[in-house]
């Protein structure tokens, strides 16, 4: 083997640490039995989507419940896909939805934790300590085919009908000498690393994936690049590296990575290292045109977290949300808990979904509104008047004018044991409540949804009396809807429902009919929150300049 540490010299001659001297400076965790350390380790694109915040919830969650570690790392390896501030888009965006790292970079240029560095691109020397034990070992190799040379090897592979790779006879630079390969890079030219896989296609191996049991597939005899031509790592070679040293228990990702999992195994097999225990989570699904596809970020508007921010969809929601993903027993939980935390709940890998969630942009609206119908009057408003500021600068000039004014508002049927569920975000306040605002009652080309009572002559004869007669703002709930069926008998409305029913021809119509002449003068529309209290809210000079727009 003295030649294949020659070679491991010439290409490494400034690595002098070994793989024992890492294994040393990162010991196993000391953590109780059954702690699982795990990690979100993305690209630093500055793009969280919801499937991204899904695996980070999801790892989260997991290792918080075991006592475990959450770790954040970065994976910069691929250089083209980074952007500046990148990473603080990816810790900031996930803070705001409270996923928080027990360990990893705090910003762009710090870090807490004991196995860092945490961005890979920070890590060169361990992955050429670790690349250099394969080659010492002849178990990687220096490979010299140019892109020339490759591109006619998948056009020879296609041609024949073959399995496209570098693989078997195919690789022809992994049958050359070591003394052959140190003369060609003393002679300049340029290589990168490959991985000499024992691995047969013929034959089967079999694992056990924590979320879909257990799962079957051809070996890995792909002699993969494992350096690259700059020096850089490539992202198989680095996350087993990092996996380890970090003494990961648990990897949870996409199922996306599935095709990869027998050469990451084997990768973990040459080093004689444990590998975790895998956990494939199935993509977020969309209905499309009859059928069924993968949630797009380049599709669909809703994969973006920016998508939620400006509607006013509360955090929150998302979270709960992604907890009924996570486990289908979760929403059950929730309703009959509403008073209690995402935590509280235990989570299970058993109760993973392995088939791939339907987004259901509903279910997630009707917990959004659950959760805001669960909120006091006075913390909506903070809400609320945050999220104007930033995306409606004018209803928000409204909206803040008084304060006192749009808390009431926002009260309307929120104590009670059924809180009004009319709200499924911030953005919902001004749709819902923009007839509360003079400044836009006002200025508003009102179409009134009168119903069932059309008549002008009959309508203003209905307000008169009722202003002249019967309202009293002092009047709790029960006396003014009392005088509302006084108003009715009055001018030949049935206050009574069931002798309406009974014989609707001996009336003009019915309370409801009334209330709605009453609904609609005041707001325009003919579904409104409860009455009473817009009136109580509005006060009686408001009411009388409304009703008089009508005359």
């Amino acid at each position: 083997m003295e030649e294949y540490k020659r070679l491991a010299d010439i290409i490494f001659p400034d690595i002098t640490l070994t793989v024992e001297d890492y294994e040393k400076k990162y010991p196993a965790r000391n953590l109780k039995d059954g702690a699982i350390v795990t990690r979100y380790a993305p690209s630093p694109t500055g793009f969280i989507h919801i499937g991204a915040l899904l695996a980070s919830f999801t790892g989260s969650i997991f290792a918080k419940q075991s006592e475990g570690v959450f770790y954040l790392r970065i994976e910069d390896t691929d250089t083209k896909r980074t952007i500046d501030d990148g990473i603080n888009t990816i810790i900031n965006g996930l803070k705001e939805f409270d996923v928080t790292f027990d360990e990893g970079p705090t910003d762009e240029n710090n870090e807490s934790g004991n196995y860092g560095p945490y961005i890979q691109s920070q890590r060169g020397d361990i992955y050429k300590a670790f690349i250099k034990h394969l080659i010492m070992e002849g178990k990687a190799y220096p490979c010299f085919c140019s892109e020339e040379e490759m591109a006619e090897l998948r056009e020879y592979q296609t041609k024949k009908k073959m399995r496209i790779g570098y693989y078997g006879k195919s690789a022809k630079c992994r049958y050359l000498a070591p003394e052959e390969a140190i003369e060609r890079i003393e002679n300049g030219e340029k290589y990168v690393i490959r991985l000499k896989s024992p691995g047969n296609f013929e034959n089967k191996i079999r694992f056990n994936d924590i979320i879909r049991g257990q799962i079957e597939m051809p070996e890995n005899d792909i002699d993969i690049v494992i350096m690259k031509g700059d020096g850089l790592p490539t992202y198989h070679f680095a996350h087993l590296v990092d996996d380890h040293l970090m003494r990961t228990t648990h990897v949870i990702r996409g199922d996306e990575w599935l095709p990869s999992l027998p050469l990451h195994v084997q990768l973990f097999e040459m080093f004689g290292f444990e590998p975790p225990k895998y956990c494939h989570i199935s993509p977020l699904m969309k209905n499309d045109n009859g059928g069924v596809r993968k949630l797009s970020k380049r599709k669909d508007p809703e994969c973006a977290m920016s998508y939620y921010h400006e509607l006013g969809v509360p955090k929150e929601a998302v979270m709960l949300y992604l907890a009924t993903v996570t486990n289908s027993n979760f929403e059950e939980w929730y309703l009959q808990n509403k008073d209690k935390e995402i935590e509280d709940f235990k989570f299970t890998f058993d109760k993973m979904n392995n088939s791939g969630a339907l987004f259901d942009l509903d279910k997630l609206t009707n917990l959004s509104k659950t959760f805001i119908s669960s909120l006091k009057a006075e913390e909506l408003y903070d809400r609320c008047a945050k999220y104007y500021e930033e995306y409606d600068k004018d209803f928000y000039n409204l909206f803040t004018k008084d304060k006192k004014y749009s808390i009431d508002m926002l009260n309307i049927e929120r104590e009670t044991p059924k809180p009004r569920k009319d709200l499924g975000c911030y953005g919902d306040v001004k749709k819902e409540f923009w007839y509360m605002y003079d400044e836009l009652f006002n200025s508003a080309e009102l179409n009134y949804e009168f119903k069932n009572i059309t008549d002008k002559e009959e309508i203003n004869k209905i307000l008169d009396l009722y202003m002249e007669k019967y309202y009293d703002p002092k009047d709790d709930n029960s006396v003014w809807f009392g005088k509302m069926k006084e108003l009715c008998d009055e001018l030949g409305y049935a206050s009574d429902m069931k002798a309406y029913k009974k014989n609707p021809e001996a009336f003009k119509g019915n309370v409801a009919d009334v209330s709605m002449v009453i609904r609609v003068a005041l707001t325009s529309k003919s579904m409104t929150p409860d009455l009473h209290e817009i009136m109580a809210i509005l006060g009686v000079e408001r009411i009388k300049e409304r009703f008089s727009k009508l005359k």
